[in-house]
């Protein structure tokens, strides 16, 4: 039903919980400040003394270290241990090489060699999916390969997000990629490609209920949603399926945006920043279906598509069914430095309409259905969407017809 589904999201339950971390966390909050005050960019008065250590240390690097170390290193590797020390999992920083492809991923293209990747147990970093008819999987990469080299460059150590600034590049333009698979190197040479993320897909299922899966909270998906719904005669329509399973977030002015699809006025999410809160209410744009609609949930929903799931919960407009979701509650902001790169910030918690902050506690499904497959079958028996139809039928509710696995620990 869904590439990404296939490619990732049921197949590999540990390794999503992961990456919804990194995913959410880089998007979720509002669009990126373009401007910042001037004093930003100068030393204020009262951290003078308190920075003379860290200008002996910059200096004694400088003076003393045996090797030349490029200033914009020690710079990004200062910048890196600051943010760091918040002890916030969701405040970070992104160097100039990697800053760039935040936009790109938001837009829901990317260019590459179309694979998804996670770090495995041995701090490798390793292919999980391919994209279907992705430049990847023409040229014969498999699941579970381990990358080696990128243009004969070591990948050894790097990051998921380090990496992926040497695998993309100019569409059209070739990389060497050297994988380890099962004890042997592959090698291969890959022309990139620009990949186009489907953000919206929909169709009619079981006869004349509608099924719409958003995949990522971009700056259209409110549009995009809206249309795909009314492809499908929403008139002709017994009932309807939202499903946001796998969607780790996005902009928050996206999240407003699609919440205020079902929400016709009143407050969407209350921003506490510590000092002051602030309310940012419904479009007034609302469009009344006038069907029942259940939204899907997991484990691996997370921040935008839970500020959206529980504000539609709140006002009884939907129901919302399968299992808890990630638990996101804060907002961060990126903010672009003057040397290319960028640092993302936490600046507030988000409550829902009635108040509840889920952070580490989710959303918490109307009617819960719990279902983890770990291959190939028990994936295309998708339980939650069987209890969705059957729900919108007034129908008992399926039981799993193969007994679900339970995910190794990790």
């Amino acid at each position: 039903m869904t590439w990404l589904r296939n490619a990732l999201w049921r197949v590999f339950p540990t390794f999503v919980i992961a990456m919804v971390v990194f995913i959410a966390g880089f998007f979720f909050g509002s669009q990126s400040r373009v401007g910042f005050a001037q004093d930003w960019t100068e030393m204020p008065e009262y951290a003078r003394e308190a920075f003379e250590s860290f200008w002996q240390a910059f200096n004694l690097i400088e003076d003393e270290y045996i090797d030349d170390v490029p200033i914009e290193t020690l710079v990004d590797g200062a910048i890196s241990g600051m943010v760091d020390s918040l002890g916030d999992e969701f405040s970070s920083y992104m160097d100039p090489e990697l800053f760039p492809l935040l936009n790109q991923d938001l837009e829901g293209e990317i260019v590459g060699i179309g694979v998804v990747i996670r770090t495995n147990d041995d701090n490798e970093v390793e292919v999980v999916g391919l994209i279907e008819g992705g430049p990847a999987e023409r040229a014969g990469v498999l699941p579970g390969d381990v990358f080696v080299e990128v243009d004969g460059r070591d990948m050894t150590g790097l990051s998921q997000a380090e990496l992926a600034t040497y695998v993309r590049g100019p569409e059209g333009s070739s990389v060497n990629i050297v994988f380890q698979r099962e004890g042997e190197l592959v090698e291969f040479d890959i022309v990139r490609e620009r990949i186009i993320i489907p953000n919206v897909e929909s169709e009619v299922v079981d006869g004349d209920l509608g099924y719409v899966r958003l995949n990522n909270f971009s700056p259209d998906a409110r549009v995009e949603l809206e249309d795909a719904i009314d492809a499908l005669n929403p008139d002709e329509l017994s009932g309807l399926i939202i499903d946001l399973r796998g969607n780790p977030g996005g902009l928050l002015t996206s999240a407003i945006d699609v919440a205020s699809l079902l929400i016709p006025e009143g407050t969407v999410l209350i921003e506490d920043f510590g000092d002051r809160e602030e309310r940012l209410n419904a479009r007034g744009d609302a469009v009344d279906y006038d069907l029942p609609i259940v939204v899907l949930v997991d484990e691996t929903s997370a921040s935008a598509s839970e500020l959206v799931a529980g504000a539609w919960q709140d006002y009884d407009l939907v129901t919302i069914m399968g299992e808890g979701t990630f638990g996101k509650g804060t907002v961060q902001t990126w903010y672009p430095l003057v040397n290319g790169g960028g640092v993302r910030v936490t600046i507030a918690r988000w409550l829902t309409p009635n108040r509840h902050w889920i952070h580490e506690k989710g959303i918490i499904p109307d009617i819960e259905v719990i279902w983890n497959p770990m291959n190939a079958e028990e994936q295309a028996d998708d339980l939650q969407l069987r209890s969705a139809i059957a729900f919108l039928r007034g129908e008992e509710l399926p039981q799993p017809e193969v007994e679900p696995t339970s995910p190794a620990t990790p």
